[in-house]
């Protein structure tokens, strides 16, 4: 539920951020959060709280991933083209780290009658947990974000755009030649970030899930910084495909060390595959961070030559709303990797749906190679 709700509001949110202002919506985007996170601390509490009730409270918790295209896309409003990736990388990066400490941090708080605001609740073992303690520990973080985000960001005059003028890029082609891409990446990223605890306790129960899942989207952020960096080097095309034969790779690592029959498997193989598949995913999510912004501005630069420094400042100004938000829908599309990944892992066999990923990444290496990267390209990037 929070991968639709958050893939979903990512879309709405890469327009609105611009139209009202990044430092205002990003304040109020976030203050608003406190709202579900209130209601999950006392909900938990609840032993007659509804299903129904726990589902609209997933819904509306899912709507903070949505923070993170409103940020994307007015980013690289900031930054020159050599430094695109990077900074993209940087936010990002930061921002995918949430996942593994709340994965990391949740256990700990759960168990923690320090910070405990209310009762626990009885294990059957006779020993208390405080589930609340897991939405209510953010909420000052929550309190204090908002003011920060008030006080220290910019609008930014440039950036301020209309729907009616962002809705271009939806008949751009490359658009969608690059939300393709991303998806592999971010998709895999957050999907995997999903998907793998269910699969450490469904196909190797005898190890922990609390010790080993948050190690994955640690490194994968982590890694989409240096994607970023290494892409404004080398060249985001170049990068993205290297990160596609990586992600390829892995997943056959994957599946390599799964039990099948009477063979246990190998859970330090599983496990470092899953690891190499964070990691390119990341690195992947960096270098086609990069490319966006590039791919349109050579684009429009190249429509404005010669006809003047007017209409040249005009395309530079075009090719950034574009690719800030090209960059956020993108990203809004891969979010729903959230939902699907772990869908396909419940509803089909674990060796099935990774080669399925595997066939996905070998198109995605296509699609980049062919209109980015090989000679000849019709956007080199």
């Amino acid at each position: 539920m929070p991968g639709i709700t958050g893939g979903t509001a990512r879309i709405f949110y890469t327009f609105l951020g611009p139209r009202i202002g990044q430092r205002r919506f990003t304040a109020l985007s976030t203050v608003v959060l406190i709202v579900p996170l209130l209601w999950l601390g006392f909900a938990v509490q609840d032993t007659s709280t509804s299903y129904t009730t726990m589902v609209a409270i997933a819904a509306l918790c899912g709507i903070g991933g949505a923070n993170f295209s409103s940020s994307l896309a007015n980013i690289g409003f900031f930054y020159p083209k050599q430094e695109k990736g990077n900074a993209t990388g940087i936010n990002g990066g930061l921002g995918n780290l949430g996942v593994s400490v709340v994965q990391l941090l949740t256990p700990i708080l759960i168990t923690s009658s320090v910070l405990a605001i209310g009762a626990g609740q009885k294990k059957a073992n006779g020993s208390e947990i405080y589930l609340q303690n897991a939405a209510f520990v953010w909420v000052p973080v929550l309190i204090v974000l908002p003011v920060i985000a008030w006080f220290g960001q910019n609008d930014l005059k440039v950036a301020s755009t209309p729907f009616s003028r962002q809705e271009i890029i939806f008949k751009r082609k490359r658009t969608w030649l690059m939300t393709w891409p991303y998806v592999g990446t971010f998709g895999s990223f957050i999907g995997f970030a999903a998907a793998l605890p269910l699969l450490i306790k469904t196909t190797f129960p005898a190890y922990s899930v609390a010790t080993y899942a948050w190690m994955g989207p640690a490194l994968g952020a982590l890694a989409r910084w240096a994607g970023g960096w290494i892409a404004d080097k080398l060249g985001g095309a170049r990068v993205t495909i290297l990160s596609f034969a990586g992600l390829a790779a892995s997943i056959i690592g994957v599946i390599t060390f799964l039990p099948v029959g009477s063979d246990q498997g190998s859970f330090q193989g599983f496990f470092l595959c899953f690891l190499a598949a964070f990691f390119f995913s990341g690195v992947g999510n960096g270098s086609t961070f990069r490319q966006i912004p590039v791919i349109f501005r050579d684009q429009h630069m190249r429509a404005a030559e010669g006809q003047g420094p007017a209409a040249q400042d005009a395309a530079m100004k075009q090719s950034e709303m574009e690719a800030g938000a090209v960059t956020g829908f993108s990203s809004a599309i891969a979010a729903y990797g959230f939902f699907f990944i772990p869908a396909m892992f419940a509803g089909m066999a674990v060796t099935n749906a990774l080669w399925l990923f595997i066939g996905f990444y070998a198109a995605c290496l296509a699609v980049c190679w062919w209109f980015y990267a090989r000679k000849g390209a019709e956007a080199p990037s």
